[in-house]
């Protein structure tokens, strides 16, 4: 450094909460000048090795003026972040880069982790969150000097996922790498979170040994019910009750307080009122209490009171490093018999089973379990989150992913806080364990209490393909929820779409075959009856025909038992057909009875009231085999990016208009090109000569424009195969004569072959991140609102789905005997607009119309930009919970 640079302001936004390796949580947070004490407690503490691995030098203590250079940074060129848990550093790490203008964009990175917290993920978390911020500052590479003995350091470089590259200088290794995420550096980000916030999850759904603070002997209270499951759930680890005016409540011995409690404990079961809450939460934290379920309500869903005691509550947690579950919230369950764990206010515990649950509603957690319950669906575990301070359906996700007892996931959610990550989980999730959601919508009346009200910019279909893109099966109610669990939890997926219909009733059949139609399945055939007085002989029979097919994927069975046939009979007919077969199997049985379980060792089919309900869940496990078997394709990754040109040239247009704006045309043809994307070149004329001069350079023939009306053939604002002078000159003087000032200037563009003009778009939404969309210009995007979304990064199947998903899109293939039109270029222009979308959050919007296709390749003959600051994406380039508002 030659000189001070002038600090900047305290970027709270880099402050978060992160899970580490273990499952626990540590903030990390910018240095300040006031951690001087703790930086002198937290390098008193560390082994003579680890100061000498940090200095190169022994150091028993740290000067003043290095004191000084440590603790005041100027937040950009000098960076230190340190990461605490219970307000003690436990980490510590800093970037150091030049000065002035043309200095190096590259910074030298170092960091030192306390000794009683290594082996935690601490340096692999400092260094994702450096690295974000030094991207922020426009640095774009980090150097370091690394002892060759110091093996875990360079393990932390060497596993981040970035392209290092290493010398050996005068006995230093001399590190340097780009701080560009890449793909790999992406995963192994993604690896780590993944595993981190399972085993946070883990110690709390696995516990060993429970506390249940607030149990009193009123059998109607909160703790005296959970307590209650608990013990009757037979628990297989040892159990506390906590009350300060009981010596004995429900069987068991009661601590006045939560310090009196015989450690270690994992789980912290909290019902006192929400005004003793954090008291409790910190007696917990002196325990060793690793995770808290709060049943307790009175927090943000009771005002401004409440929401300053939730945001406490999550403060409190997050600072000393343990998860919590609600408050609000219903409970959580695990039939695993090893831990038998009920700490829930249900009554009974379910069944053991292979359906996971989530439950956002705290309230709803009854029905839940009730309608699961009825149908006979064992559970392998069940959580609900309430107002979800901290714990969410993500971190719900990731524990599921790894759970050997569950095969089925099923989702009550209310709003999604942070969809881009619940994306990204939920389609590794939905690669292996289907995953049912129910979600009316994204809207501010879903949201937590408590938690900021982001408003969306994203169309309202975007939420379903996000569900759609991950593979996701979005049901409309609880209902349908477990219309859809029922068939995945008991009967093979489906080999393709085609259906074969057999029943006892014409009219039953009729109605499953046209509902078969309705959905989209492939009826095989005409439906096969039997009489509607058939034996279980002669049912059985025409079932053996229908399975000896090899055209069927499905089968739909419907049966109207007469009073003299035995339906247990029938029921166990189509249990032996459909076991082994191979063939997805559902059934509407209409009568007291349905098919639900079986006397013998064989799954059971599940059965509808109606054939409308059969065939709908059908058809859902129908489409999500035919994602799970479609091959995923690699990251959209075309050639010729310059990603950081572009960075740049946004940049630049935002440090002179901070508030954002549009760019101009030159502007954003030189952002598109960054991205190998041309935009055909227009010139703007004023009256005839300067028309004619301006298609002279174009070539003829071309295309005459109204700027402000450009895209509407139906006002008169283009004139189309304009192929000489007099022609265009006319041209000019009739547009500028009908629509005057109305036109705004006049463009003239070279005209393209004839084609289909289709209109490629994206927007950086505050809840999804960026969204890419596509449509066929025209009445089917203005009138039908025909157009398809995807949420980068995309894949090459991604893009593929994009182009194809629009009803419209048949006109891209020939439809109707026109030439089809080269789709191989048009899905390179969306790859590399995509790819432009994820890079820069800072281009608000980005409109290219049209995006003319034809059948020797593709022309963008104009698009539109707007930059501005965007909002911190929730699933950035660095691990973190989602922030308290």
């Amino acid at each position: 450094m030659t000189g001070a640079q002038p600090a900047a302001p305290y970027p709270a936004h880099w402050e978060a909460d992160v899970v580490l390796r273990d499952g626990g949580v540590a903030h990390v947070r910018p240095v300040r000048p006031d951690d001087a004490a703790r930086i002198d407690r937290f390098h008193a503490a560390q082994s003579a090795e680890s100061i000498y691995f940090r200095f190169f030098a022994p150091m028993p203590r740290i000067s003043p003026a290095d004191m000084r250079r440590f603790v005041h940074v100027d937040h950009v060129r000098r960076v230190g972040l340190v990461a605490t848990v219970r307000d003690e550093i436990v980490g510590i790490g800093r970037y150091e880069g030049g000065d002035g203008p043309g200095a190096p964009r590259s910074a030298e990175v170092a960091f030192n982790i306390a000794d009683s917290h290594r082996g935690r993920g601490i340096g692999s978390v400092l260094l994702e969150h450096l690295a974000a911020a030094a991207r922020e500052n426009g640095f774009t590479s980090f150097t370091a000097d690394v002892l060759p003995t110091n093996q875990r350091m360079l393990g932390v470089f060497r596993e981040a996922g970035y392209e290092v590259d290493h010398h050996l200088d005068d006995g230093i290794i001399e590190v340097s790498f780009d701080i560009d995420p890449t793909e790999r550096s992406r995963d192994v980000m993604a690896a780590r979170e993944h595993r981190a916030e399972s085993l946070s999850m883990r110690a709390l759904l696995n516990a060993r040994s429970v506390v249940v603070v607030g149990a009193s002997r009123d059998a109607s209270s909160f703790g005296a019910r959970v307590l209650g499951a608990i013990t009757e759930g037979r628990f297989a680890g040892p159990v506390h009750v906590v009350n300060r005016e009981a010596f004995e409540v429900g069987g068991s011995v009661a601590y006045a307080a939560v310090s009196d409690v015989p450690g270690p404990v994992d789980l912290a079961v909290v019902t006192v009122p929400a005004a003793s809450v954090a008291e409790v939460l910190a007696q917990c934290v002196d325990l060793g209490v690793k995770g808290a379920v709060v049943v307790s309500s009175g927090f943000a869903e009771d005002g401004p009171e409440g929401v300053a005691r939730q945001h406490e509550l999550v403060r409190l947690a997050r600072a000393s490093g343990i998860r919590v579950i609600g408050p609000n919230s219903f409970g959580i369950i695990n039939t695993d018999p090893t831990v038998s764990l009920n700490a829930s206010v249900a009554p009974t515990m379910p069944g053991a089973g292979a359906l996971a649950l989530f439950s956002q509603s705290g309230g709803l957690g009854v029905a839940v379990l009730s309608s699961a319950d009825r149908r006979g669906l064992g559970l392998s575990s069940f959580l609900s989150a309430g107002n979800r301070a901290d714990v969410s359906g993500n971190d719900a996700l990731q524990y599921w992913l790894d759970d050997p007892r569950t095969s089925v996931v099923g989702l009550y959610l209310e709003s999604v806080g942070n969809p881009r990550k619940f994306s990204r989980i939920a389609r590794q999730l939905a690669r292996v364990k289907p995953t049912i959601v129910v979600k009316s919508g994204v809207s501010e009346y879903g949201v937590p209490p408590g938690h900021e009200v982001r408003e969306s910019m994203a169309p309202p279909e975007a939420f379903d393909a996000m569900l759609r893109q991950a593979g996701v099966i979005r049901t409309e109610n609880l209902h349908q929820l477990f219309d859809v669990a029922q068939v995945v939890l008991h009967q093979p997926l489906p080999a393709g779409d085609r259906v074969a219909v057999v029943g006892n009733s014409p009219a039953l059949s009729a109605l499953a075959a046209d509902a078969c139609a309705s959905w989209g399945l492939t009826v095989v055939g005409e439906p096969v009856s039997v009489r509607s007085e058939a034996t279980a002989e002669e049912f059985d029979a025409a079932l053996a025909r229908v399975y000896a097919r090899d055209d069927v994927d499905a089968v739909v069975a419907s049966f109207i038992p007469p009073l003299q046939v035995a339906t247990d009979d029938i029921q166990l007919a189509l249990q032996r057909r459909a076991d082994g077969s191979g063939r997805t199997t559902v059934a509407c049985f209409i009568g007291p009875r349905l098919v639900g379980s079986t006397t013998e060792d064989r799954p059971p089919v599940p059965a509808y009231p109606l054939p409308e309900d059969a065939v709908r869940a059908l058809a859902s496990v129908v489409r999500y085999a035919e994602w799970r078997r479609r091959e995923t394709g690699p990251l959209v990754d075309p050639p010729g990016v310059d990603s950081r040109a572009a960075r740049a040239l946004v940049d630049g247009a935002l440090a002179d208009s901070p508030d954002g704006r549009a760019l101009t045309r030159e502007e954003v043809g030189r952002l598109l090109g960054c991205y190998g994307v041309q935009v055909w070149a227009s010139q703007e004329v004023e009256d005839p000569e300067q028309a004619v001069r301006a298609a002279r350079d174009t070539g003829y023939p071309v295309v005459l424009k109204a700027s402000r009306l450009r895209h509407r053939l139906d006002t008169g604002g283009i004139r189309l195969n304009i192929d000489d002078d007099d022609a265009l000159r006319a041209g000019v003087e009739g547009m500028l004569a009908e629509l005057g000032s109305h036109s705004g200037p006049l463009l003239v563009q070279h005209m393209a072959p004839r084609g289909v003009s289709t209109v490629l778009s994206t927007v950086e939404d505050p809840l999804f991140g960026p969204i890419v969309s596509f449509g066929l210009a025209g009445d089917a995007i203005d009138l039908l609102g025909d157009v398809a979304h995807r949420i980068p990064p995309l894949t090459t199947t991604d893009v593929h789905d994009l182009v194809r998903g629009v009803k419209a899109a048949p006109r891209l293939f020939g439809h109707g005997g026109r030439p089809a039109v080269d789709v191989d270029a048009l899905e390179d222009v969306v790859a590399r607009v995509s790819r432009l979308a994820e890079d820069l959050p800072q281009v608000a919007s980005l409109r290219l119309q049209p995006v003319h296709v034809h059948p020797g390749g593709v022309a963008v003959l104009d698009a539109t930009a707007w930059v501005a600051e965007p909002a911190t994406r929730a699933d950035g380039g660095r691990r973190a919970l989602l922030p308290l508002p």
